[in-house]
């Protein structure tokens, strides 16, 4: 079995692409240091060293995230050749653009769908904070706010498993899948039985998973096998042995739209770990939430946006997908579910979350995965923790990612140091991404607080006000809280070479 297993490796498409990868950075530092070493090259290494110096000055200007800005001047700074060339080659790919400008005339499309009742703004004009938020979100997110949602908060994602089985049954017209991670085994499984069902009985089943995300977990062309099933299966943004920017702006989102009456977000993936029937890093703790109502539909229009943008499929108006009746639920408070996108300019989800710390009162709790932040979101947690609010953030105590964990820990001292109160989850990994504040807001999606998911990925998530269920995740937090230990300011201080490496690490920090 180690033998199979070794030569499955060897022989994998995965090695063949680092390879191909490999020769590729060869070649790319073979021409940098022949122009470096050659005479007769001295002029065009004279001109990339002026250009260099140009780049700096222009990038210090541009608008953009400091951190990232930092990252690509120091990297020309000690190698002016290659900083230079590959900044060119990165800032020269227009494939983005291209990406960018079909999202927003997809967006032009599907506004009217999801159009902002004005009778919900009225409603908030007693909390004014609360509806510039929301008019915020509806003019540069495109996204809206609902009344009428039952939500149902799943504390793990054995819970989520369960009743999505069990909602899946129930499929009439169509389902659509989105997920980051999918990889064969007993929940995957289980879930694909009932697929293909449903496809057989002439329900419209498409599935969309990420390039990246499952290049290690499902085998080379399984999109063509879930294609002969009956299902209509698409990788999003395939990942090819070319050095290319684009392969970092994978489909990170999680989301499930059942009919349009039922939808489902958060931080489990479609993988036997995030249910725990496998336990490779201890105890997983995930979360996600159910969407029944109003609010449900706006998921299944952010899926067919990037599943246009994804096939270059044109679709008929989004009007078609829509349920023919929504049962309104007879709860109080609002969702606004939402979606971020790496190229439309505005950073939805790191502004949900900053506004979250901004406005609260007595306490913020957060659980993420990962730790790696940029000096608005730290100066966002402390200065919300320096007047008051009882900050705390619950991380993993066993990483799943080694480098991404020893990354996140070389900013643990600024944070308590800041007041900002910072637990492991002893049992293993906490994989839920979630905020809850004030015992009336809370948001539950995709959204790791690190720079992949608040810049460079797609990502989700449901932003809740006022809503029942916050109580629930706030409930859910002080009872993960009691398997949690708490991280010192004592235990974070290292000293020699640890600390040259925690600041090499904060260096490259905007990479991770």
């Amino acid at each position: 079995m180690k033998l199979k297993k070794i030569l499955k490796l060897l022989f994998g498409q995965t090695v063949f692409i680092v390879l191909a990868l490999l020769v590729q950075i060869g070649f790319f530092l073979s021409a940098g240091s022949r122009i470096m070493s050659d005479e007769s090259f001295r002029v065009i290494n004279l001109a990339l060293r002026v250009l260099s110096v140009i780049l700096m000055i222009y990038i210090i200007n541009k608008p953009g995230n400091p951190e990232f800005k930092l990252t690509w001047i120091i990297q020309i700074a000690v190698f002016p050749i290659y900083g230079s060339l590959f900044y060119l080659y990165v800032q020269g790919q227009k494939v983005p653009l291209l990406i960018n400008k079909e999202h927003k005339r997809l967006r032009r499309q599907s506004a009217s769908c999801i159009r902002q009742d004005p009778a919900i703004l009225e409603e908030l004009e007693s909390d004014p904070h609360k509806r510039n938020f929301v008019r915020y979100m509806n003019e540069y997110g495109d996204v809206s706010a609902f009344k009428n949602t039952e939500v149902t908060y799943f504390p793990l994602g054995e819970d989520k498993w369960r009743d999505m089985l069990a909602e899946l049954e129930k499929a009439e017209t169509y389902i659509f899948l989105e997920y980051y991670i999918i990889e064969e085994g007993e929940m995957w499984d289980s879930i694909l039985e009932v697929l293909v069902r449903k496809a057989a009985q002439g329900v419209d089943v498409r599935l969309m998973y990420d390039g990246i995300g499952c290049l290690p977990k499902l085998p080379y062309g399984y999109h063509k096998k879930l294609r002969e099933m009956g299902i209509r299966c698409h990788i999003f943004n395939p990942f090819r042995p070319l050095l290319s920017t684009i392969q970092n702006n994978r489909d990170h989102r999680k989301i499930l739209v059942i009919d349009g009456r039922v939808a489902y977000t958060g931080g489990v993936n479609l993988a036997d770990e995030y249910v725990n029937r496998t336990a490779p890093y201890g105890h997983w703790k995930d979360t996600a939430v159910k969407l029944e109502g109003e609010a449900a539909f706006s998921f299944a229009v952010m899926f067919l946006e990037l599943w246009q943008i994804s096939t270059r499929q044109r679709l008929p108006d989004y009007e078609a997908f829509r349920p023919q009746a929504v049962e309104k639920a007879d709860v109080p408070g609002y969702v606004m579910p939402f979606d971020e996108s790496p190229f439309d300019g505005e950073l939805l989800g790191e502004t949900v979350y900053m506004d979250i710390l901004n406005k609260a009162e007595r306490y913020v709790h957060i659980t993420t995965p990962y730790m790696i932040i940029d000096n608005e979101m730290l100066t966002a947690l402390g200065n919300a923790a320096k007047s008051g609010v009882d900050v705390k953030v619950i991380v993993p105590h066993v990483a799943d990612h080694w480098y991404a964990h020893a990354v996140a820990k070389a900013y643990y001292a600024q944070l308590i140091e800041r007041g900002v109160q910072l637990y492991e989850y002893m049992p293993g990994f906490i994989h839920s991404k979630s905020f809850v504040s004030d015992d009336h807001t809370a948001v539950v999606g995709t959204i790791n607080l690190d720079y992949r998911s608040l810049y460079l990925h797609y990502e989700c998530g449901a932003w809740i006000h006022k809503h029942p269920v916050v109580a629930e995740i706030e409930e859910d937090f002080q009872r993960t809280l009691e398997r949690c230990r708490p991280i010192t300011l004592e235990s974070t201080r290292v000293r020699g070479p640890r600390r040259v490496v925690n600041a090499l690490l904060r260096l490259i920090a905007p990479l991770m």
